[in-house]
């Protein structure tokens, strides 16, 4: 009888050991199945010319510094990149305002009022950006951005060329197809916008 009772203490303990270490595997198993599909949910495949390019996902604080760069520079290329063509002009201008509030719009309305716009289509004026660097504080919100570029005013006879230097900040809003970064430009102010030298034309 003792053989017996020792027998099913080892049975049983033998057993119960069995059931917990499957439990544990099983625990393992569907833990390691959630990562998996997890990371696999973080990737993406793009077929583009016959290949397969694999894209992954992120957050988008990740993104921060680089979106709202290209968000600034998107607004100054847009809203400095004139040509003697009123049409071109409204395009780029309106493109230009849904990045950013109302500081831009009395700019705009200033320069027009003033017949800026008028003085670049009569004088066959062109007039270009080049973007130098920009400056985004993300570590305060909302986000504060320097911009220094350089502009190039292309007349018949010359090339003025100037420098400016603008400041704002930025404030989060939905993406949409006219601000696909989802930004929005605010307190928009001019810091400095002077000559640096005229180029003659041959």
């Amino acid at each position: 009888m003792k053989n017996i009772d020792t027998a099913f203490r080892y049975v049983r303990g033998f057993t119960m050991l069995i059931i917990v270490g499957c439990i544990v595997i099983c625990c393992y198993t569907l833990y390691k199945s959630f990562t998996a599909v997890t990371v696999m949910q973080d990737r993406i495949y793009i077929l583009a010319n016959g290949k397969a390019l694999e894209a992954f996902s992120s957050d988008r604080k990740e993104n921060v510094p680089v979106e709202a760069r290209d968000h600034v520079k998107t607004f100054h290329r847009l809203f400095f990149t004139l040509d003697p063509d009123d049409k071109v002009i409204k395009s780029n201008v309106t493109k230009a305002l849904y990045l950013a509030d109302d500081t831009a719009k009395r700019v705009y309305d200033d320069l027009k009022e003033n017949g800026y716009y008028a003085g670049v289509i009569s004088g066959n004026i062109s007039q270009t950006i080049i973007i130098d660097s920009i400056n985004v504080d993300v570590n305060v919100y909302p986000y504060h951005f320097k911009c220094y570029a350089k502009q190039n005013i292309i007349r018949t006879t010359s090339i003025l060329n100037r420098s400016l230097i603008t400041e704002g900040t930025l404030r989060n809003v939905s993406r949409s197809d006219n601000n696909p970064h989802g930004f929005l430009i605010e307190r928009w102010n001019t810091i400095e916008n002077k000559d640096l030298g005229v180029q003659n034309r041959k």
